[in-house]
């Protein structure tokens, strides 16, 4: 079997981070000890290559998956846990709220899901390669390869009245993105770095369009200072160019929108924060001085990224015998 990493370095930054994590994984809470990395090996030895190989074959097809596939996990995480129960159709399930209405990368779950099954059947929990996939999207886009524990079981309850109040939504201040990341056991520092994600991906106009206008003359009009200026008139002109809000969408980082890098931060400087809530960030000394760290070294952003993802990826997992291994990752079994 080929290897999964493309470079020398890339098995360097895998090693360097199982090492940095194992300790880690201990500390965090006593349902994490019960996973493990490799926790396949015998079971379904090419599971975690199976999710690697699905991702890049549905992202040479569709780049804008990876986006995708990155921002699932998170609202995945963020409400009840890692344990998959964004992916269950149905009314009033987590995935029929409106606030994940516009999530995608569904497909690419189910695909790697369904080659699973005809190898392991019943052995890998779609929260698990959920997570996974998040992980090889980054990887994908350039970023750092992380060493992730496997061995989480699906949660067996999706319920829309979860949602809204665990996701950070466009327009929350810093206290309350911070009062939700302590809720889930992250450090300001999380907040600041996972929210780095933006560095990828992209947004639909009504998720950020209150922040300027047309006068009645037609003339723009800017309504958050915090805004660069010439980069909101580009934003207005091109949410402009649909009558819809809700389908016209824009790169979250108008630099490097394809690559996982740390140019997010450096637009936060330059105040082109997509959301009020990058724009946020600059406002608040607990966080300012960390995107400034950020913006100046990309090296610290990849291992802070690495760490922060992580503990994202365990929070509130199910293990041993909570939960269950779904057939399908679309409905509970």
């Amino acid at each position: 079997m080929a290897s999964p990493f493309s470079s020398c370095k890339q098995k360097h930054a895998f090693l360097s981070s199982l090492l940095l994590f194992l300790p880690l994984l201990l500390l965090i809470s006593s349902s994490v000890a019960d996973l493990s990395f490799n926790f396949y090996g015998s079971s379904c030895p090419g599971a975690e290559f199976i999710v690697r190989n699905t991702v890049r074959s549905a992202s040479s097809s569709d780049p804008s998956v990876l986006g995708k596939l990155l921002r699932l996990v998170f609202h995945d995480c963020f409400v009840q846990g890692c344990d998959a129960s964004v992916l269950v159709r149905g009314n009033s399930t987590e995935r029929s709220d409106p606030g994940n209405a516009s999530l995608g990368g569904f497909d690419v779950i189910e695909s790697a899901k369904n080659v699973l099954e005809i190898f392991c059947p019943g052995i890998v929990s779609c929260a698990d390669v959920l997570v996974l996939a998040a992980r090889d999207a980054v990887e994908a886009l350039g970023g750092p390869v992380v060493a992730i524990p496997t061995g989480r079981r699906d949660g067996t309850v999706s319920a829309a009245e979860n949602v809204r109040p665990n996701i950070i939504d466009t327009d929350f201040t810093v206290d309350k993105m911070i009062n939700i990341f302590s809720s889930k056991g992250l450090s300001v520092q999380d907040l600041v770095v996972l929210s780095g994600a933006h560095t990828v991906g992209a947004a639909h106009c009504n998720t950020f369009n209150s922040r300027f206008t047309r006068d009645p003359r037609g003339n723009f009009e800017l309504i958050d200072a915090s805004l660069d200026n010439s980069y909101a008139q580009t934003l207005l002109n091109k949410c402009s160019s649909s009558m819809d809000p809700t389908t016209t969408v824009v790169n979250n980082d108008p630099e490097t929108s394809s690559t996982f890098d740390n140019q997010y931060y450096k637009n936060l400087l330059a105040h082109k924060g997509l959301f009020q809530t990058d724009s946020a960030l600059m406002e608040d000394d607990r966080t300012r001085k960390i995107v400034e760290i950020l913006a100046n070294d990309e090296e610290s952003f990849l291992e802070r990224w690495t760490e922060s993802f992580m503990k994202m990826s365990v929070i509130g997992v199910r293990v041993g015998e909570e939960g269950e291994i779904r057939r399908s990752c679309s409905s509970v079994n």
